[in-house]
């Protein structure tokens, strides 16, 4: 087994636990927590499937453009739900 299989495959097992934890979160905040880490994993994934696929022309695959604006779109997706609990319009 390569490296980079073995990186692909532990990313998502902490995938699934992050799925995991964000069913049975205590607290909505970690629920939150738990769903952004989701998404910083999926960035991973995205990055290292590019790699593995593309070795000569990482940059070119396209796959890392895609993680990059997949992880701004979760920054932007975890900041926005965090400021409407905080403005108090959602009952958690």
């Amino acid at each position: 087994m390569n490296a980079e299989l073995l990186a692909a495959l532990l990313v998502l097992g902490g995938a699934i636990l992050a799925v995991v934890r964000s069913v049975l979160g205590p607290t909505f905040y970690d629920r939150v927590l738990a769903v952004n880490v989701f998404g910083t994993k999926a960035v991973m994934l995205l990055a290292i499937i590019g790699f593995i696929g593309d070795h000569n022309r990482f940059i070119d695959s396209g796959f890392l453009d895609i993680a990059i604006l997949y992880g701004l779109i979760n920054f932007i997706a975890t900041v926005a739900l965090l400021r409407f609990v905080e403005s108090g319009r959602y009952n958690s």
